[in-house]
């Protein structure tokens, strides 16, 4: 940036600025110098130029691509004459250019070509032009965001030697063979068009065109013009506009209100242009704080200087907000986000000048709304200003040094004497305010090397005391504002220049320069007058109001008749005093204000318009067009045309038909009284003469235009066999991949009768006809399937007799196989009320004026002696029968007119309507249905209630009841009802008795419907029922007087699988007594029952069948007794069971394994376990039961199940499944490996030691605990013993063996019968005796106590010591032998056989020893 941008504050003793020469040597040539005075202007507004570009400083963010804003231009010149190419782009950075011959870069070192480039101009000389010249040139332009090009051609001509002479010698040679040039029109038709956009800011925007032209050639394409009310719009950072390939697009990013107004796009070709507009709104988003105003808009910058600048804006819209008390002013230096407010208090009027910028300092402003509930969101902010001089480039002029070089330089840097500068003059006021006044003068001359400064200085224009006015920087520039002044007051200024050198004389003063005064708001607009457009816009038109007072423009309000919502219907102001409302809603009635606008806010609202309601205006009709020939006789034609696209908004009242001869220009009216028919015969014709017709249409409006003439017409009579052409297709139910085509028949029938008709397509822009149906159809209409969806079609129609195919009719308007968004299809109901069949059709467009056309079979309903309606509500109409019958099937349409075509149909078979006929005559002739048929129920008291319950009844329903045939009364004791909202009606029998045995009947009746209900109670039906009155009338009774349960018994599982009887007594006493029973055996608890709380339990214990059965308790005193049971089994059983299993398997542990004796035992944990559970073992897949391997049982602790004897087989998993009613737990043990191997090594142990058991030495029985016997007495103590292999039995005397003699005989009988007899006792062999009873697999030991007593002596009273058997264990290993059936060796003894017992100690021989 140059010295004179760099920030800071300016230095009074500032004496010198540095230089800036631009220098350029030019050629010596004479034309150069007779040039020179150009040249030099050229280079000075060069400087200025490119000073010009430093001025308004561009952020960072707008880096683009190449772009060129003027393209090269085509030129045809003669040899040896110069030439220059000029082109500018732009782009940022500054792209660079290379220029192109032919598709070759261009050599610069050699070869007759400048090139220059000077900012975005870039130009190409060839000073002297050659033939060889004759080329296309491009400029591409590239740099970091991407690349451009233009191409423009050169052709180069030749003199005509022989010519020279000639006074038109200067013409080139070929001029008098150049044809006559003959411009091309291009013809451009619109086939997309925008439309309106409704939208809010921030949000984006797309307006698209698409055009077809005709011809389309590449070298002539149209220029795209985007305008935005009237200003053309360019590609910027705000809108982006791309065209090419027949579509233009504008896109807006980013929408602010100042994006609203009337877009239009203007194609421009040589041959006019072609235009098409529409309205974009931009409302206000949701502001920061509810109630707050929207944002301002168009932030614009006037008067930028040094250090200040004044900023305007225009205020928003307050239609539903409250009025705006003032604005704040922020701004934000280019390149940093920091915004900062400029005001401290909100300002009211709509500009306020913002001072002290530093200069050379680029800022960006943006404004606020405020009103009593908050501050709006900021408007967009303005572009980018630069706080600089807007005279710092006058001050250059250009010297010529001599030579070849001049130089460029500002004035004050030209040397000279020092003195002040010269007074200003021509002072006047360039724009007054209420508080400030923007001056400008003249400059003095100056050529001084000192800078040169300015002194503004003011008065009352009725006073002489002139005051200097302050400025924190010196003012440089003839132009400045003064601001702080009064408002409505009368001043004069002058200036004084000054330089370092002093001062000069004040310039002559101004006159008096009022300041503005605040004159308020403009009055309100005048009478608003509102007028139709189209279906969804209106014309608003105004008077301005008296008192405009710098009026800015206008707001308009919109508002629905009846309402009072106001909207707004512009979001920026509206300059004009007329306005197209877009967006209403067609057949809504709208009322409208408007207010007016400037600085200081919105003027009061105008006088409302009268309701306006929303339409289209009424035009003249479009012309007909497609005139066709349907058929002639020599002496008249038929002729058939198309109506209007465009009816002008009216029926069309008639046609007009004229002709003439074809090769005159004179038309003829055919008749006066206009047709009302698109078919006409034209009379009076000369045979053989040849003719053309037009037609005109006219509705309420007028006559609209001519149809385009027709073809030529002989009138030739037809003679033809075949039929002539068919006429009118019209199309209905266009869908995506069909359409259904009508058309009338032909005029001319040919030779015979037409017997069908054969109907073609063809895509849009070809040629090949497709026949749809290969079989002639005989009606006139025809569903075309299987279309493209998307695509368009032209269709026409063959009629065909016996002679063959006729002529084709004319080809159709194309049409698109695309469905009419939200359409909808008819449908067919049976009405559930009246019984009427029903076809119903909703359409999704509906307009003023649109009908609903039914037809049966594509022909109009006419005929309504048949009790046929039709129903038309608002968008939804309605076929309904009154009275069908079983020949209106067939196929029903309906279309909709003035819309695009909404339409639909629906077939009705001959078996559908027969049973929308049968469902009919049902609803016409209803039976009440019922939910639940009459039933009783037996109510306290052995009160009886009849009652059933119908699925529907109203208010006005009637009923009776019947017992055999006799109504009965509904008047007290009984009683009678009903309940609308459930469908329930009863009667209540206040006594049952024996006599109202047999069949009652409800009958009802409820509008036109009936319906019936009976109860047979007779036999034992009857029975029950009576028994139960019987039994509520005496429980009523016990109830009210006497001890009672108040809660019979019932049976109840704890969450521990208990199981306990409860029941609740009442009206109890001291003296009642509880009673607990079962089976009729008093049973006596543990615990007494709690009268107190009236709850009794009884615990039943080790709940299974055992303790199933009848249990009863009874509560008596002396008012009576009451009982109550329960039966224990069954259901009641069950119940109990299943509960206990659904706690017991949530308790369940996982399977354990315990070994027995006699298998492996698996073990399940739980809460509780009876065999009556439903629990089952499984063994992989397959479900185990109890048997001779598998034993099945358990204890109240846990269920088991054990595999006896186990083998290979028997590994596995093993799973328990406990289930209930709701679901069931599983565990599981896997049985195998390792855990089997244990499993197994332990039941071997344990069987071992079990056989070792069973066959031990065992003493059975026989030898008491104690004995007394006298002295000399006998004693024998004998036993029983057992064991396999038979024991050996020794006895021991005080722990040491018995030696035998003849005292002490030992006895083994048998091997069982043991004994040992002590022969004349004496005191001595009082002790204990031991009996050892042992065999291979071991033994016990038995102590017998003998007491001896002497004679006389009282027999001793001895009590026994009880000691138990002492268990001799086995040796070891033990042995089992192996089942005789399958005999095998013994093993080996894996330790040494025991040896034989010794005599004397131990064991004893069982043959005792003789005493010798």
């Amino acid at each position: 940036m140059s010295g004179w941008m760099k920030r800071g504050s300016y230095d009074h003793e500032y004496h010198h600025k540095q230089s800036k020469y631009v220098v350029k040597e030019y050629s010596s040539s004479e034309a150069m110098e007779e040039r020179y005075e150009h040249k030099t202007q050229a280079r000075i507004q060069d400087v200025v130029r490119t000073k010009m570009m430093d001025k308004y400083v561009r952020e960072e963010p707008m880096i683009r691509g190449p772009k060129f804003m003027v393209r090269l231009r085509s030129h045809t010149v003669f040899e040896n004459t110069p030439i220059k190419l000029f082109c500018t782009v732009e782009g940022f950075p500054m792209p660079l250019v290379k220029w192109y011959k032919d598709g070759v870069i261009l050599c610069m070192s050699s070869g007759p070509y400048l090139v220059e480039a000077k900012g975005g101009v870039h130009t190409l000389e060839i000073p002297r032009c050659s033939t060889n010249d004759t080329a296309q040139y491009a400029a591409v332009a590239c740099n970091s965001h991407g690349q451009a090009s233009t191409q423009a051609s050169v052709i180069v001509k030749r003199f005509k030697q022989e010519d020279e002479s000639c006074s038109y010698a200067w013409l080139p040679y070929t001029v008098a063979m150049l044809p006559q040039i003959q411009y091309t029109k291009i013809h451009i038709t619109f086939l997309d068009k925008f439309g309106p956009v409704f939208a809010t800011e921030g949000q984006s925007a797309i307006l698209t065109a698409t055009m077809t032209l005709n011809p389309n050639l590449a070298n002539l394409q149209p220029e795209a013009q985007w305008y935005r009310d009237d200003t053309r719009l360019f590609d910027s950072k705000w809108v982006k506009i791309d065209t090419g390939r027949g579509v233009t697009t504008l896109t807006i990013p980013n929408l602010f209100k100042d994006d609203e107004g009337l877009y239009k796009i203007r194609l421009v070709t040589k041959g006019g242009t072609a235009e098409h507009s529409a309205f974009v709104s931009v409302s206000d988003t949701p502001p920061p704080v509810p109630g707050a105003p929207g944002a301002p808009m168009d932030i614009k910058i006037h008067d930028a200087n040094r250090d200040y600048v004044i900023v305007s804006w225009k205020p928003p819209n307050t239609t539903t907000e409250g009025p705006i008390l003032g604005y704040f002013v922020d701004k934000c230096e280019v390149g940093t986000e920091n915004w900062t407010q400029c005001n401290d208090h909100p300002i009211k009027i709509c500009k306020y000048p913002v001072s002290g910028l530093f200069e050379g300092h680029a800022y960006y402003f943006r404004v606020r709304a405020v009103n009593s509930r908050g501050i709006s969101k900021a408007s967009r902010m303005s572009d980018p200003i630069a706080a600089l001089d807007p005279t710092e480039f006058e001050n250059l002029h250009s010297k010529k040094l001599g030579g070849t070089l001049t130089v460029v330089s500002y004035h004050d840097e030209v040397e000279a004497e020092g003195k002040p500068p010269g007074a200003p003059s021509g002072i006047y006021a360039s724009e007054i305010d209420r508080t400030y006044v923007v001056l400008s003068w003249t400059a003095p001359a100056y050529s001084s090397k000192a800078p040169m400064w300015y002194y503004i200085e003011k008065c009352m224009a009725d006073s002489g005391a002139w005051q200097r006015v302050n400025t924190q920087v010196p003012i440089r520039s003839p132009r400045y504002a003064v601001f702080d002044l009064s408002e409505g007051k009368q001043y004069k200024f002058r200036i004084l220049s000054a330089n370092i050198y002093g001062a000069s004389e004040p310039s002559e003063p101004t006159g008096p320069i009022e300041t503005l005064q605040l004159k308020g708001v403009p009055s309100a607009p005048g009478q608003v007058i509102s007028t139709r457009e189209t279906n969804t816009s209106v014309l608003i038109q105004w008077a301005p109001p008296k008192e405009p007072n710098n009026l800015i423009g206008y707001y308009i309000d919109q508002c629905v008749k009846g309402s009072k919502d106001w909207t707004s219907a512009n979001h920026k102001p509206h300059k004009d005093c007329k306005f197209v409302v877009s967006g209403l809603t067609t057949g809504e009635t709208y009322v409208f204000r408007v207010q007016a606008i400037n600085e200081l806010g919105l003027s009061d609202e105008s006088q409302e318009s009268a309701p306006l309601t929303v339409k289209a205006a009424l035009t003249p009709p479009s012309a007909p067009y497609d005139i066709a020939l349907l058929n002639c006789d020599g002496r008249s034609m038929v002729l058939n045309w198309k109506k209007p696209l465009h009816s002008g908004g009216a029926n069309i009242k008639g046609y007009y038909v004229d002709k003439r001869r074809s090769g005159t220009t004179m038309w003829r009216e055919v008749h006066i009284p206009p047709v009302t028919e698109r078919v006409y015969k034209v009379e009076a014709l000369t045979e053989g003469a040849v003719y053309q017709f037009q037609v005109y249409a006219a509705n309420l409006a007028g006559l609209g235009a001519a149809a385009k003439p027709s073809a030529d017409f002989s009138c030739e009579a037809w003679t033809m066999p075949e039929p002539g052409p068919a006429y009118d297709l019209t199309f209905s139910e266009v869908r995506d991949k069909s359409l259904l085509v009508e058309w009338k028949k032909p005029v001319y029938a040919g030779s015979g009768a037409i017997t069908g008709y054969h109907i073609e397509y063809a895509k849009r822009g070809t040629s090949e006809w497709t026949t749809a149906n290969e079989t002639a159809v005989s009606h006139r209409f025809f569903k075309v399937t299987s279309l493209e969806a998307g695509a368009s079609y032209t269709f026409r129609v063959r009629a065909v007799n016996a002679a063959g195919a006729g002529m084709a009719s004319m080809a159709s308007d194309p049409v698109t196989a695309k469905a009419v968004e939200g359409s909808q299809e008819v449908s067919c109901v049976v009405d559930e009320k009246s019984g009427d069949i029903v076809l119903s059709f909703e359409s999704c467009q509906i307009s003023e004026g649109s009908q609903f056309i039914w037809k049966k079979d594509y022909k109009e309903i006419t005929d309504f002696s048949h009790e046929v309606v039709i129903k038309t509500e608002g968008s939804h109409s309605k076929l309904i029968f009154k009275n069908a019958d079983k020949e209106d099937f067939g196929t029903y349409s309906v279309a909709v007119t003035n819309t695009e075509g909404v339409s639909s149909s629906y077939s009705i078979s001959a078996e559908e309507l027969a049973k929308m006929l049968e469902l009919s005559y049902d609803i016409r002739h209803p039976i009440i249905p019922l939910k639940s048929e009459l039933a009783y129920k037996i109510l306290e008291r052995g009160r009886m209630r009849f009652w059933l319950q119908a699925e529907e009844i109203s208010s006005n329903v009637t009923y009776k009841f019947f017992a055999n045939n006799k109504e009965l009364s509904g008047a007290d004791p009984n009683k009678t009802g009903h309940d609308v909202s459930t469908g329930i009606i009863e009667f209540i029998m206040d006594h049952f008795t024996e006599e109202n045995e047999g069949t009652f009947t409800c009958q009802i009746t409820d509008g036109g419907g009936k319906g019936q209900s009976s109860l047979v109670l007779i036999g034992d039906a009857f029975k029950a029922a009576l028994a139960e009155a019987d039994y509520q009338r005496r429980e009523y009774i016990r109830v009210k007087e006497g001890p009672h349960f108040s809660e019979f018994l019932s049976l109840q599982v704890g969450d521990d699988c208990s199981v306990t009887l409860v029941c609740k007594v009442a009206n109890l006493k001291k003296e009642s007594v509880f009673h607990w029973y079962k089976e009729d055996t008093e049973i006596i608890p543990d615990v007494k029952p709690d009268l107190g709380s009236g709850v009794c339990k009884l615990p039943i214990k080790l709940f299974s069948l055992k303790t199933a059965g009848v249990y009863k308790a009874t509560i008596s005193d002396d008012r009576g007794k009451d009982k109550s049971q329960i039966d224990i089994s069954g259901k009641v059983f069950d119940d109990a069971i299943n509960k206990i299993n659904q706690l017991a398997g949530a308790s369940a542990a996982e399977l354990v394994i315990n070994c027995t004796a006699t298998g492996i035992q698996l073990q399940c944990h739980m809460k509780y376990f009876t065999s009556e559970m439903n629990i089952s073992w499984c063994h992989g897949e397959t479900k185990l039961s109890h048997s001779d391997k598998t034993a099945i049982g358990g204890t109240p602790a846990m269920a088991t199940i054990e595999v006896i004897e186990p083998t290979e087989r028997d590994k596995g998993k093993y799973s328990i499944v406990i289930a209930n009613s709701e679901n069931s737990h599983k565990r599981t043990l896997d049985l195998s490996g390792d855990v089997y191997e244990k499993a197994f090594a332990e039941f071997q142990k344990l069987k071992a030691e079990a056989y070792a058991d069973k066959n031990r030495g065992k003493v059975v029985g026989g030898l008491p605990d104690v004995v007394t016997i006298m002295e000399k007495k006998t004693l024998s103590l004998t036993c029983t013993v057992c064991g396999d292999p038979k024991p050996q039995v020794s006895w021991l005397k005080n722990g040491a063996d018995v030696e035998l003699d003849d005292q002490y005989v030992v006895s083994l009988d048998q091997g069982k019968f043991a004994s040992l007899t002590i022969k004349g006792v004496s005191m001595e062999n009082s002790g204990r005796f031991s009996m050892i009873v042992q065999n291979k697999y071991g033994g016990e030991s038995v102590d017998i106590v003998v007491s001896v007593y002497r004679h006389g002596e009282n027999i001793p009273e001895v009590k026994p010591t009880l000691t138990p058997k002492t268990i001799i264990p086995p040796k070891l290993p033990i042995e089992i032998p192996q089942p005789k059936s399958q005999p095998a060796q013994s093993p080996a003894p894996s330790t040494p056989s025991p040896a034989p017992p010794k005599a004397g100690r131990g064991m004893k021989s069982p043959t005792p020893a003789r005493r010798k």
